[in-house]
């Protein structure tokens, strides 16, 4: 059996690209998740794994669609290997039911680890660099006049949540991260 396996990072990416080439390369079932790369919990690939059998193959687009780091692959790789389970990426030309793609595909970990340990870098070297001069990163905060309106509304009991974020604008995330932060 030949197994997909689609990951993004956000509930606002799209997985159509994955599986169309995952379809193209002819998958019999499809595992699929909005997760970021970083948790280690992802239950689709969990439940993929504990389906496999020896001769099946684990299907992805690329290899940082399915793991965390390259250790992280690496073990994939080694528990895919005991099972008896081909792994192919096809974005990354690795098949290892062939000795050349076993390698190839440890040199492509190893790659994809150093690319995005590059990435954090210069992310972290611009935020850097950014505040040395006044700016500060992240999301602006919500006007204080805001917050204190759905605070007010809220105690009063006189009003909704609906209609409190109406009023005042505010997500029902940032609401409640406001009135547990005055519980604590």
């Amino acid at each position: 059996m030949i197994f997909g396996y689609a990951r993004v990072s956000t509930e606002d990416q799209n997985l159509d690209l994955q599986i169309d080439a995952l379809t193209l390369h002819g998958i019999d079932k499809l595992f699929q998740e909005k997760v970021t790369g970083s948790k280690r919990d992802r239950p689709q690939l969990e439940d993929m794994i504990k389906g496999l059998r020896e001769g099946d193959s684990v299907v992805i687009y690329k290899l940082d669609r399915i793991s965390r780091s390259t250790k992280h692959l690496i073990e994939l790789s080694e528990t895919f290997e005991e099972l008896g389970v081909n792994f192919i990426s096809i974005q990354d030309n690795v098949d290892t039911s062939t000795s050349m793609g076993r390698f190839f595909f440890r040199v492509m970990a190893s790659l994809a680890e150093l690319e995005r340990d590059i990435t954090i870098e210069r992310t972290k070297s611009g935020l850097e660099a950014a505040r040395a001069r006044g700016k500060k990163g992240g999301r602006p905060s919500k006007a204080s006049q805001s917050i204190e309106l759905a605070l007010k509304m809220y105690d009063s009991k006189e009003y909704s949540i609906n209609q409190i974020l109406d009023a005042s604008k505010l997500s029902k995330t940032t609401l409640y991260r406001y009135l547990n932060g005055r519980k604590n």
